[in-house]
């Protein structure tokens, strides 16, 4: 059976040839830079084939590249297989970057096409200074895929709907009046906010526009007095209307946003150039100027409070009541054979949905057995769906959308008998979990300054995974926010009190297995100490840790003691809404490991 994919990279490159140009750049995102993007906005996906979250596809009129992180590696090397496009494994030292990549290949005087909707403003700029360096011109097109995704799926019209200051613990008013007074300090007339988390955090709106992710396609523009919102008419009804009137936002078509810019008034406008399209950015008028620093709202989103932290342990609570039902029946279930890798997901999102305030998954589960597990963005599919047997690893990455919280969790789950490696590799990984999980720092501390305690155990093995350790979690909003993290990547915003960030080590072994072991924590104060506050970590995800795959004489005292008084506490919170049985297997499950045992063994 022919490949789809190269006949549509044959008519883009026909559309290419009417255009003038030698390339053409297709990234991942929409027009607010999202990670996850609706269907209308898959135009790599649909180009290239390859489904993953990141990814950035280059055609010449020759040959075709696709660039993505190593979350993706194994599955974008069987996805592309007959498409005619070369995996370039991004971040390895022997890739080369997109724009190494097309000064290789283009010729002084030629051009690369991109859609400037579809690109930040940041990457653009930079982008065509660094190919005007060797006299190739970076050309925007307007809707260069009209006629060849003729069946292009619509924008999403699904209707916004208020989150309750109850769950959101600030009133929108609240938030404008705090963005505002950011706005005077840094001299903005307006500001421009187009990520969508953002803006749904700004107003206390929601929707069902992106898949998983509880966002509304819009842009927002805050002035002084009032804020223009630009949505899809068909996505408001009287009830939002008036809402957003009592707040002081106008409502506007999406489409206006362009012509409303090119004709603003603002002395100055304060736009992040990273959040910002390109095309948004080049109709702003000349007399404009322009302050390009980072949104206010991103850190304004990140730091909860106390309404938002008190929905946020009730969030994990019930999430944790769900997955250890979901725990108990999978090892009575696996035995008896059928399951499979679709069906425990399935399983899982059903213990789930009969929590209270639960509104979907945060992200599509990742179920992968045994070396599926080492395809560390792995998504089961009928073709490649594999039968779970008593014996090895089954990797399970899940969330859930609650009105009062978002959880994200990774269990590796002993089915069975482990291999000694198998079991080294658990315990290596556990180690760096707890030993970020119990890190204490000073105030001003980054991420990246953090990351080595996690990967340290492997490191010692002479392993490592090219991911990130943590990332930023919204409230009933994006899996992935920021602006904090926990990566090798340096990051210069620091981690601060009231912050949630994932701790996700893992290990990967293709054609073997993957653990990957997966808490949230919350950035908490630690108390004074020399020059100043110092911070810690709690862990608020509640579900056991599989001791199954542990060799308990790779640990020390004090990792057993973390693990011990984590148990007690999953027990403690969880119990009380468990039946007698469940009761029963969860204690067994929060067993405290001897101490004296390990010093024996």
């Amino acid at each position: 059976m022919n490949n789809p994919v190269k006949t549509r990279l044959e008519e883009l490159r026909e559309m290419m040839r009417r255009h003038s140009v030698s390339a053409f750049i297709i990234p991942s995102t929409d027009p607010h830079m999202s990670e996850y993007v609706a269907p209308h906005w898959q135009a790599r996906e649909w180009f290239s084939g390859f489904t993953g979250s990141a990814g950035t596809l280059v055609v010449t009129l020759h040959e075709a590249g696709l660039w993505t992180d190593s979350r993706y590696f194994l599955q974008a090397a069987e996805q592309l297989k007959d498409s005619g496009i070369e995996l370039y494994k991004d971040g390895l030292p022997d890739t080369p970057d997109i724009i190494a990549f097309l000064q290789s290949r283009l010729q002084p005087g030629e051009s690369a096409g991109i859609e400037g909707q579809v690109f930040s403003s940041a990457s653009a700029c930079a982008w065509q200074s660094a190919l005007e360096s060797r006299s190739i011109r970076l050309q925007c097109i307007e809707h260069p895929f009209r006629n060849i995704w003729t069946d292009r799926p619509p924008l999403p019209e699904g209707k916004a709907f208020i989150h309750e200051a109850a769950y959101a613990g600030r009133s929108c008013r609240e938030k404008l009046a705090d963005i505002r007074l950011r706005m005077t300090e840094a001299g903005a007339d307006a500001l421009l906010l187009s990520a969508l988390d953002e803006i749904g955090w700004t107003l206390n709106l929601r929707g069902t526009d992106i898949h998983c992710n509880p966002v509304v396609v819009s842009y927002l523009l805050i002035e002084q007095q009032k804020a223009h919102f630009f949505i899809l008419p068909a996505k408001t009804d009287d009830h939002l209307k008036d809402y957003l009137a009592q707040n002081g936002v106008e409502v506007h078509a999406y489409e206006e946003i362009l012509a409303f810019l090119a004709n603003a008034p603002y002395a100055s406008l304060w736009l992040e150039s990273a959040k910002t399209n390109y095309a948004l950015y080049t109709v702003v008028p000349a007399t404009c100027r322009l302050l390009d620093i980072p949104s206010p709202v991103a850190l304004l989103k990140a730091v909860r409070n106390e309404v938002e932290i008190e929905g946020l342990h009730r969030a994990m609570q019930r999430d944790g009541v769900a997955l250890v039902k979901f725990l108990k029946w999978l090892e009575e279930a696996v035995p008896q054979g059928g399951e499979t890798e679709i069906s425990v997901d399935r399983k899982l999102h059903a213990f789930r949905a009969a929590q209270p305030l639960y509104r979907g998954e945060s992200f599509d589960t990742i179920a992968g057995y045994r070396e599926h597990g080492a395809i560390v963005h792995y998504e089961a599919t009928p073709e490649t769906d594999t039968a779970l047997r008593p014996e090895g690893f089954l990797l399970l990455d899940s969330g859930a959308q609650y009105l009062d919280g978002t959880t994200d969790i990774t269990r590796t789950i002993a089915l069975g008998p482990l291999s000694p490696e198998e079991k080294e590799d658990y315990t290596l990984i556990l180690k760096g979990h707890i030993a970020l999980a119990t890190a204490v720092f000073p105030e001003g501390t980054r991420g990246a300054q953090l990351d080595v305690l996690a990967r340290m155990p492997i490191w010692q093995r002479h392993m490592n995974y090219l991911h990130g350790t943590g990332h930023g979690v919204g409230h009933f909003l994006n899996v992935h926010e920021g602006p904090q993290s926990i990566r090798m990547n340096e990051n210069p915003v620091a981690l601060k009190a009231g912050m949630l960030t994932s701790n996700e080590p893992g290990v990967y072994k293709a054609g073997s297995h993957g653990v990957r072991t997966e808490n949230l924590m919350l950035t908490v104060p630690a108390g004074e100490g020399m020059f100043g506050p110092y911070l810690k970590f709690e862990t608020v995800t509640l579900c056991p840790i599989d001791t199954a795959g542990i060799l308990c004489e790779m640990l020390t005292d004090e990792e057993i003691r973390w693990l011990n008084d984590y148990h007690r506490t999953v027990y403690e919170k969880l119990s009380p809404d468990l039946d007698e049985e469940e009761r029963e297997w969860l204690k067994e499950k929060c067993k405290a490991l001897s101490l004296k045992e390990v010093k024996r063994s």
